[in-house]
């Protein structure tokens, strides 16, 4: 998925080197996504940049796109990150340049690493379900990966973790011995967890990473605050274990990992570590071949936008 901002703001990411637990409640902020689509923007946000190498976070649905076209993202390049498609209700058709052609469906893991560049597009079938209703994330790949050859995976079955009211199914590296075939650069975790009404459960944690919890529906308390639809929780790191009860039917994303010290910059769909980097790449999508191209979309690329009259500059986790 893309960044469609068309004067997208330079991102400093990093964030302050918080250090033991902590509770920090985010809201997003809405951003239209395409032709019909919008969502909720919980990372990069004011108050946190990153958990662990998880660097944006965007939430949209559940939307009726009875009568819509759902989601349409025409081809657009990524470079230095991975992006992780995560479906609750519908599909989207992926393409990319590398000639894959994979439809990603509900609790399926559609998992892009950009590398040194690549281009791809998402978009609803034609023939649609009613609902749409996911989360696209991103994934910094450390300075040793960023320059690897672009891959795309598809693993339509994953791990899953169960208890007494509790369903937990492992999107990105390990949750309490289940361990994800998607490939990770950096230690870190991705959980979708379904609560029923009523459960109450002490999750294991790993106490160097970081953690964040996303609401994708219903209400929880997590640590004793309420965490609704359309916010984040930031917990820090030193946890063990999390305390989780279930005011009603609800659904979640952990997001964990430990803390990146890189320093980066990210404007648009790339991330980089310097400003220069970020120039050239935008350079090689408006003129030259690096990311390649994705055939049978029926519409043009993005454009670029322009660079903004601001140095762009790489920061780290400390402000």
């Amino acid at each position: 998925m893309s960044n469609l901002d068309l004067k997208p703001t330079p991102t400093p990411c990093g964030g302050e080197a918080d250090s033991g637990p902590i509770k920090q409640l985010l809201t997003g902020r809405l951003v239209q996504l395409g032709e019909s689509t919008e969502v909720r923007r919980l990372l990069p946000n004011l108050g946190r940049r990153m958990v662990g190498a998880w660097c944006f976070v965007d939430h949209y649905g559940p939307d009726d796109i009875t009568d819509e076209p759902g989601m349409q993202v025409p081809p657009h390049p990524h470079a230095g990150l991975q992006t992780v498609s995560w479906l609750h209700e519908g599909s989207i058709l992926h393409r990319d340049s590398l000639g894959s052609l994979q439809p990603v469906r509900s609790r399926e893991l559609g998992l892009m690493t950009s590398g040194r560049g690549i281009t791809h597009s998402e978009e609803s079938p034609r023939q649609h379900a009613r609902f749409l209703h996911g989360a696209q994330l991103w994934v910094a790949l450390p300075d040793a990966h960023r320059h690897m050859a672009p891959a795309f995976e598809h693993h339509p079955v994953l791990p899953t973790v169960t208890a007494s009211g509790l369903d937990a199914t492992v999107i990105l590296g390990t949750l309490d011995g289940a361990t994800s075939p998607g490939t990770t650069y950096t230690p870190l975790v991705g959980a979708d967890l379904t609560l029923r009404e009523g459960a109450s459960h002490g999750l294991p944690l790993e106490p160097e990473y970081e953690y964040a919890v996303l609401s994708m529906t219903g209400s929880v308390d997590v640590d004793g605050v309420r965490v609704e639809p359309g916010s984040i929780l930031y917990l820090g790191t030193g946890r063990r274990e999390l305390p989780l009860l279930a005011r009603t039917d609800a659904s979640l994303l952990l997001l964990g990992g430990v803390p990146f010290e890189e320093h980066l910059v990210m404007w648009w769909n790339f991330i980089a570590r310097s400003g220069e980097e970020i120039a050239q790449a935008r350079t090689e999508w408006m003129e030259g071949s690096l990311f390649g191209e994705v055939h049978g979309y029926d519409g043009a690329r993005l454009a670029a936008p322009e660079l903004p009259p601001v140095p762009l500059k790489p920061r780290g986790r400390v402000r």
